[in-house]
């Protein structure tokens, strides 16, 4: 595939990526040139090939700046979420063996105390301020040349797993190959979407995630154009699309929920009719809300299921979903097979745990039982999602093993809830667990942020069981609920469902 550099050389003055609220351009040329200097810095800070670096950024021109540094300079680098505890970062920074650390001003405060949890830190950056053991990053970067480092060879990220069910796991995949122009990861994904040098991606999710780090990888070496919001705002991201003729973006369903909550006069103040592939993935989408997106955005909606460790790939567009709704497609890459808990294939319609054939084995950094649990005898490989195929051989999604509730012996998926409660009219977010029973072993929980919390009362718990039990079999109705100003979700739409489940446990 092309190179960042080759665009340079070809059209140094067209714009590789925008910042969605301060308009700042930053060109093919800069960032070809602060590239080279970002792979300069590195080697001068003895960070050699295959060594590796953690980052925790906000959405910024320096986090891209860095990336592409690393991806040219053979280093493995690992972004943080911005929303993590000084333990949890610390975890991270030690876990990956970083030796270098750059930091936004804006977290300094979380980012000082975790660095001064990891040992193994050789220097640590600040993007934008000041902090006593960090130094300035502008200030280090501009002493450095724009030429390419003697030894160039391509750099991967090591993302870790959200976490959400226990420690975040390291994914590592080491390059194929490790040429500058070796295929992107996501280039059959890219074809079948059209990405090309004339698109133009707007990117509302943090860059830290897997799929906006890989998709706006993937357009800038397509020599496509990138506008990346700096945090997600529903109405902002109509407006960009609308500036910016934008033709292909993802999302997380959350963010199709939040745009579809606001005003209808608002949301039919922009024009999105540019966008030829609005993409999600990253969490069960709720049926009625992909209906509505559909029925909003026509045709261009479209989805895959995937997962950090890449793990099988399947796609779905808006036509043949209208025709599965609930389905996440068929494969891409690998082959669905669904097991039950002796590692049997289970017939068309059970469910079981998702598990994909014919997949490249994936390990989890430094953590050889964890890997080894994520593949069976035949290699085989899962995530620990649960699900079923049709008999045409479309997957559908029920939930994570992991929070399945079992009830009195029938097992409850909380997607299910979640995906209709959330189209309330008063609910803007929704998380249901399984919490003790003595008599039933668990009962199902809810708890709910509304659009508006001062409408959290008993009259309203009470009138939102009333109306599910219109919609929902009594089994799968939540026996309480409660309220909460905001849901500790991620701005990769999934939410820190074991930090609510082991609170009310």
């Amino acid at each position: 595939m092309p190179t960042i550099t080759d665009h340079a050389v070809a059209n140094p003055q067209k714009p590789a990526f925008i910042m969605g609220a301060s308009g700042e351009v930053v060109t093919f040329g800069e960032l070809d040139a602060t590239a080279n200097k970002v792979a300069q810095l590195l080697r001068a800070e003895g960070i050699e090939q295959g060594q590796h670096i953690a980052m925790m950024m906000k959405n910024c021109r320096e986090f891209m700046e860095v990336m592409f540094g690393c991806m040219r300079a053979g280093v493995v680098f690992t972004p943080i979420s911005t929303h993590l505890k000084k333990e949890e970062t610390a975890y991270i920074i030690n876990n990956c063996r970083a030796q270098l650390f750059i930091a936004s001003a804006s977290l300094i405060d979380v980012a000082a105390e975790a660095a001064d949890q990891a040992p193994a830190l050789t220097r640590r950056f600040i993007v934008g301020g000041e902090k006593a053991g960090f130094s300035d990053w502008h200030a280090a970067l501009a002493s450095y040349p724009s030429e390419p480092i003697a030894d160039e060879s391509l750099g991967v990220p090591m993302l870790y797993s959200s976490g959400t069910t226990g420690k975040p796991k390291g994914v590592f995949r080491a390059p194929e190959n490790i040429d500058l122009d070796a295929p992107h990861p996501l280039k059959l994904a890219g074809a079948y979407y059209g990405f090309d040098a004339d698109t133009r991606y707007l990117s509302p999710a943090p860059l830290y995630h897997a799929a906006p780090l890989h998709y706006n990888t993937l357009n800038l070496i397509q020599g496509g154009t990138s506008i990346i919001m700096e945090r997600f705002d529903p109405e902002q991201a109509l407006a960009l699309i609308e500036r910016y003729k934008a033709t292909h973006s993802q999302w997380v369903p959350v963010m199709f929920v939040r745009m579809l909550k606001l005003p209808e006069a608002i949301r039919e103040k922009y024009d999105v009719s540019s966008m030829r592939r609005a993409i999600h993935a990253a969490a069960p989408c709720p049926i009625d809300i992909k209906r509505q997106m559909i029925s909003w955005w026509g045709p261009v909606i479209c989805e895959y299921y995937s997962s950090s460790e890449g793990v099988g790939f399947t796609l779905i567009d808006a036509e043949d979903w209208l025709n599965h709704p609930g389905s996440v497609g068929r494969p891409l890459t690998g082959i669905p097979k669904i097991l039950d808990d002796d590692l049997n294939e289970l017939p068309v319609g059970e469910v079981g745990q998702i598990y994909f054939a014919e997949v490249a084995r994936f390990e989890y950094f430094d953590e050889p039982d964890k890997t080894d649990e994520a593949f069976d005898a035949r290699g085989w490989g899962t995530v620990g999602d649960m699900g079923y195929l049709d008999e045409e051989g479309y997957l559908y999604l029920t939930d994570r093993k992991n929070f399945m509730i079992i009830t009195g012996g029938v097992n409850v998926y909380p997607a299910e809830i979640e995906g209709l409660l959330v189209t309330h009219p008063k609910v803007a977010d929704v998380a249901v667990f399984g919490i003790p029973n003595e008599e039933f072993g668990e009962e199902v929980k809810a708890v709910v942020q509304l659009m508006n919390h001062a409408d959290a009362t008993d009259e309203l718990a009470e009138e939102l069981t009333l109306w599910m039990k219109d919609r929902l079999s009594s089994v799968k109705v939540p026996k309480s609920i409660d309220f909460m100003v905001q849901l500790p979700r991620m701005d990769n739409g999934k939410l820190y469902k074991r930090h609510l489940m082991d609170a009310y446990r």
